[in-house]
């Protein structure tokens, strides 16, 4: 995976650095724009300040964030939709704005399953981007800018070769979604920028407090954070 620009899409602050900070790391520091669309959390509120140190770390710029709520975190936007809810035409036409804005030559976001989780956020998330990246190529939306159509989405994933990596150190009890290998089309060895991916997702400093996946990672032992963050597996898929 070599592009020039990308814009990675998630649903929360954290989603970016723990699925996709290996690649924005490795790409800023090759010179490319980079760029990060967050679906949830007000502008004003501590996550959205986590949010922009962590994109500092990555050299991914401000701060895009849309601010609806978290599914599961009303108080994330107070008197907004959440993000699972908004319907399909007005979350495309926001992400389509975004991506006519920055141009980038290809988008990456979470796998049709939601990722690890498969949190309602991140489902909707993979669905609205994958839409926005074909709607953005088209003439409609007039008051989104000119059209400009990303060559790919890339689907970040998990292949089911990992999963008992990842049970050993998250812990079995956790839901794991994982894709057949066959189905991975980027491995993407991240280990020269690992550095920066935890300190991006240590960064997120509610999360960890409050026990979160960004908590496990700030305990864990360096062995264990090379072993379960230091690669990154993507789906590519045509835009259009």
């Amino acid at each position: 995976m070599e592009l020039s620009s990308l814009v990675a899409v998630f649903g929360h602050p954290d989603d970016e650095s723990l699925a996709a900070g290996g690649i924005l790391a490795r790409h800023a520091a090759a010179g490319a724009r980079t760029a990060v669309v967050t679906a949830t959390w007000a502008p004003s509120t501590q996550r959205a300040a986590e949010l922009a140190e962590a994109l500092r770390i990555l050299g991914a710029g401000e701060p895009r964030l849309l601010g609806y709520a978290d599914a599961k975190a009303p108080e994330s936007a107070p008197g907004r939709p959440r993000w699972c809810d908004v319907p399909l035409d007005e979350a495309v036409h926001r992400l389509v704005v975004q991506i006519r804005e920055f141009r980038p030559e290809a988008l990456v976001t979470f796998d049709a399953l939601g990722g690890l989780t498969g949190h309602p956020d991140h489902v909707q998330t993979h669905r609205v981007t994958v839409l926005a990246a074909e709607a953005a190529g088209l003439d409609i939306h007039p008051d989104a800018g000119r059209p400009w159509a990303p060559s790919a989405v890339y689907l970040a994933t998990h292949p089911l070769t990992s999963v008992e990596t990842i049970e050993q150190i998250v812990g079995a009890r956790r839901a794991v979604n994982a894709t057949p290998d066959e189905d991975v089309t980027d491995r993407v060895d991240v280990s020269p920028w690992l550095e920066q991916k935890v300190a991006a997702i240590l960064a997120h400093r509610s999360e960890v407090d409050r026990g979160a996946l960004p908590g496990l990672v700030a305990r864990l032992s360096p062995i264990d954070r090379q072993a379960l963050l230091s690669t990154e597996w993507f789906i590519r898929r045509p835009a259009r």
